[in-house]
C-alpha cells in the first residue's frame, strides 16, 4: 500500500486482532460496498496510517497487541490529513471510564462488544453522513 493508492469505493480501516471479528466486519462492510483495510495488531495498524491515504472511517479494537486503540487513535489525530477521519472505537470493554477516556481523546464513537451488526452498520453509515456533510 502507498499514499498515492486510490479506491473506487469508499474506505473502512479495520484494526481488529480477533479472527473471526474481522471476518465479520469485513463481510458486512465490503457487502456494504466499502473497501476494507485490515490491521490486526497495533505495528500493523501504525504502518497502515502512515502509508495509506486517510480512510473514510476507523474501526479500532482497544485492546491490541503492540500497540493499544488509545495509543492508535492519539497516532491518528496527530496526523493532519487524518484528524478528521471518523474513529470508532469497537471493544468488549464497558467501563465507564474506558469509554470516557476514549470520548476525551476524540474518538467518535464507542460501541461495546458484543455488538449488533445492524446498530454498527447504522452508526458506520450517520458518521458518514456527518462527515461528507460538514
Amino acid at each position: 500500500m502507498t499514499a498515492q493508492q486510490d479506491y473506487a469505493k469508499p474506505v473502512v480501516v479495520v484494526v481488529e486482532d480477533d479472527e473471526s471479528i474481522g471476518f465479520l466486519l469485513n463481510f458486512m462492510l465490503s457487502r456494504e460496498g466499502f473497501e476494507v483495510v485490515m490491521a490486526t495488531d497495533g505495528r500493523q495498524a501504525k504502518a497502515v496510517i502512515d502509508e495509506i491515504s486517510p480512510p473514510s472511517l476507523v474501526l479500532l479494537d482497544l485492546m491490541l497487541p503492540y500497540a493499544d486503540g488509545y495509543e492508535l487513535n492519539a497516532h491518528i489525530r496527530a496526523k493532519p490529513e487524518w484528524c478528521d477521519v471518523p474513529v470508532i472505537m469497537l471493544t468488549g470493554r464497558s467501563q465507564e471510564r474506558d469509554i470516557v477516556r476514549a470520548l476525551e481523546a476524540g474518538v467518535t464513537d464507542y460501541i461495546i462488544k458484543p455488538f449488533q451488526p445492524v446498530e454498527l452498520m447504522a452508526r458506520v453509515r450517520r458518521h458518514l453522513r456527518v462527515k461528507t456533510a460538514a
